[in-house]
């Protein structure tokens, strides 16, 4: 095993040994409550030892799932799942005045997994592995329960622990067998004349597809993706004619093809791959549950762009959505539209967008809860998504068409998903995409009178410094979102520096704005919630309040940055620093009138959850929830300045002399280009200029306390850029 690997199980067992302690003297704290009133039954007593289990189970990075149906169709009260939702404990509750013995006999006839499970009631536990008996423990005795639990989680079978450390030693590899495919590629770049037609002329359609600057850089990048993980949706899927099937892999197949017309070898060079081919392969058939296979691949792909490409992991935000957001959205919406339309999702007409569908999990979640009648429609001309990278595209077409195969009993492509870049849909050098099927698929989507819009858009307001040469794509075509969002949200705000307007999920917030253009419907996404009370939105919280007659948000808190006490890992429901919450902004002029009438026109509701709760707590309390109806709402009036959290501010605050103000500057401007007096003096500010002074966008490299060091960063920063312009 690597030793990454064996650091990271020594850490989670160290966690563990902590959290098992602490998590025993509650369990028999509350056995004792519960027996006190005379309480034994089943239900009743089972939920001491399911917080238990939980809480252990936290530890070690698991889940537990009550009464998870197995393809057996047996349902054992508790199931654990890891972080790749692959089964790794069952447990089985019985009563006190039930023979145990038996029970266990009974439970195992019936085709209860005998692997990993624990059989209990209370006063004995019984802890089979590898199907027959581990160990025996007296539950009323701390150490015997104890013993028994640690076997219980350290317990591993064979092909998963393979798995586990496959995946380790893939992502340490995973640099250096992209590094020798690109080094080959680069080489075929020179010497293939067949390979460099094909190459040029897949770069030549990226170039129109997605934007006119990618670099030839990123289009090996998409081949060594295509390379490296092609194998795994044929396998796992059971999908072996996936690349002919596929417009967008089709296409870059004629590519590979021509890579290896010469010496190149794809199958002798992926043969070192095999192990952790295998490996996931035999982990993937232990999940029986089509949803939890997706979130399987889902977390693989997570860990493969981590080792892969850190720079676009955090371009594109390659963090994927708790299926209990999932759910929570697709039922507001549903709620919402019930509400404010009297229609619902499955209703013909209600043609619904994920512009950001990362795997497909919003577009198969609403799938499967369409009503039966409404599935083929709604699958054929009226479900629509959209994805620019590469990998999460074609697991979004599989795991789409492989829910309406489960669904429906036959297999149809889903002509609803587009490879596109959504945000430059609105520029003009966008055709053709990828191929006739692809840009047909689009022209259909933008012709689309969209009423739902849905999803995750991805959150990331650029590069932390210069050096990381990481930043997002600019939109500044007359039609493009860049401008859209300078002459809106940032001409309105009051806010100095306006640049964290510039993260792609402001963008899509005003894209998703535009797409309804004057048409009533939903824009729902989860999404970082700094413009909610950040002083650089107050344009944007503006517009959407002139824009739309209802909004609705969710805050999930989780921001690190603004609490310290907080864990991203631990409280964050994506795991990230910076807060999130759930949006829902609703158009619906029949209720207010017409749009634009005040300008503060729509009506605000908020609503928060403690911001000390884990991220379980989160995703439990909208499991419980259910939908934006199950949530006590606050109505929030906004002030004059647009601020939607006004509690503790004060409201003899703004009469207060301003240091500066942009009108102070401007004026102050205008008296100097016009050679009157440059004072600085106002009637309505302190100052009339400020800026933020020298900013060198590369002090990682001017800045040190010895001068000797400074000299030769900035020769070597001069020569590395010497030659990057000769290169």
């Amino acid at each position: 095993m690597s030793g990454i690997a064996t650091c990271a199980i020594i850490a989670r067992m160290t966690r563990a040994a902590a959290a098992q302690r602490k998590a025993l003297d509650k369990y028999y704290d509350t056995l004792t409550s519960i027996h006190a009133q005379g309480v034994t039954r089943e239900m009743a007593t089972r939920q001491a030892f399911a917080t238990l289990l939980e809480t252990l189970a936290r530890a070690h990075g698991w889940t537990l799932i009550m009464e998870q149906a197995l393809a057996s169709g047996k349902r054992p009260d508790g199931t654990l799942f890891d972080e790749f939702h692959i089964p790794r404990g069952h447990w089985e509750a019985k009563d006190s005045d039930d023979d145990l013995d038996s029970e266990i006999k009974r439970k195992s006839k019936f085709g209860y997994p005998l692997t990993n499970i624990i059989f209990e009631d209370t006063r004995r536990a019984v802890l089979y592995q590898n199907g027959t008996v581990a160990l025996e423990a007296d539950m009323r005795e701390c150490e015997q329960l104890s013993d028994l639990l640690a076997l219980y989680f350290a317990y591993t079978e064979p092909h998963v622990e393979q798995f586990d450390e496959a995946v380790s030693v893939f992502e340490e590899r995973i640099p250096d067998l992209a590094a020798a495919l690109e080094k080959t590629i680069e080489a075929e770049r020179v010497s293939n004349k067949k390979f460099i037609a094909a190459f040029n002329a897949f770069h030549d359609i990226c170039k129109t597809a997605i934007r006119p600057n990618i670099s030839a850089d990123e289009i090996e990048k998409m081949l060594v993706q295509h390379l490296l993980t092609e194998r795994l949706f044929r396998t796992i899927f059971d999908n072996p004619d996936f690349v002919n099937r596929n417009a967008i892999a089709a296409e870059i197949e004629k590519v590979i093809h021509a890579l290896t017309s010469r010496s190149f070898s794809r199958a002798e060079f992926l043969k070192r791959l095999d192990h952790f081919y295998n490996a996931i392969e035999a982990a993937a058939q232990t999940i029986d549950d089509f949803s939890q296979k997706q979130a399987f691949l889902n977390t693989v792909y997570e860990r493969f762009f981590q080792g892969y490409s850190q720079r676009q992991a955090d371009t594109f935000g390659i963090v994927y959505t708790p299926q209990p957001i999932v759910d929570f959205m697709r039922a507001s919406v549903e709620a919402v539209l019930g509400r404010e339309f009297g229609k619902s999702l499955s209703d013909e007409g209600v043609l619904i967008l994920d512009p950001c569908t990362g795997t497909g999990n919003f577009v198969v979640n609403i799938l499967r809860h369409l009503k039966p009648s409404a599935r083929q429609r709604k699958y054929a001309r009226e479900l629509f998504c959209n994805e620019i990278m590469l990998l999460p595209y074609y697991i979004a077409s599989l795991n789409v068409e492989h829910a309406y195969y489960e669904l429906t009993n036959e297999y149809a492509p889903f002509e609803g998903v587009c490879f596109v870049d959504t945000l430059g849909l609105t520029q003009t050098s966008q055709l053709p995409f990828f191929g006739e099927e692809n840009s047909e698929r689009i022209a259909r989507e933008q012709q689309a009178e969209i009423t739902v819009i849905i999803g995750n858009p991805p959150y990331n307001v650029g590069q932390r410094s210069e050096n990381e040469n990481n930043k997002n794509r600019r939109y500044d075509e007359p039609t493009g979102v860049d401008t859209r969002v300078r002459s809106t949200y940032a001409r309105d705000s009051r806010a100095t520096l306006n640049t964290k307007l510039y993260d792609p999920y402001v963008k899509f917030y005003r894209w998703a704005t535009d797409r309804l253009a004057d048409r009533d419907g939903i824009v729902c996404f989860v999404s970082n919630n700094s413009f909610v009370d950040q002083i650089a939105f107050d344009g944007m919280r503006q517009h959407l309040e002139r824009d739309f007659t209802a909004i609705y948000h969710l805050d999930l808190h989780g921001n690190v940055r603004k609490n310290p006490k907080l864990s991203g890992t631990t409280h964050n429901v994506f795991g990230i620093q910076v807060g999130v919450g759930i949006t829902l902004l609703v158009r619906n002029r029949a209720n207010v009138g017409a749009i634009h009438e005040s300008p503060l026109h729509a009506r605000i509701y908020y609503h928060r959850v403690p911001e000390n709760w884990r991220r379980d707590e989160k995703l439990a309390y909208l499991v419980q929830r259910q939908s934006t109806d199950g949530l006590e709402w606050k109505r929030l009036t906004p002030d004059a300045k647009h601020n939607w959290l006004t509690e503790g501010m004060q409201a003899d605050f703004a009469s207060f002399l301003p240091m500066g103000t942009k009108e102070a500057k401007t004026a102050y401007r205008k008296r100097v280009q016009k050679r009157k007096e440059s004072h600085v003096a106002d009637t309505y500010a302190t100052f009339g200029t400020y800026a933020p002074g020298v900013n060198t966008a590369r002090d990682g490299v001017v800045y040190d306390f010895d001068l000797e060091k400074l000299g030769a960063r900035v020769e070597k920063f001069v020569e590395d850029y010497d030659s990057e312009v000769s290169r």
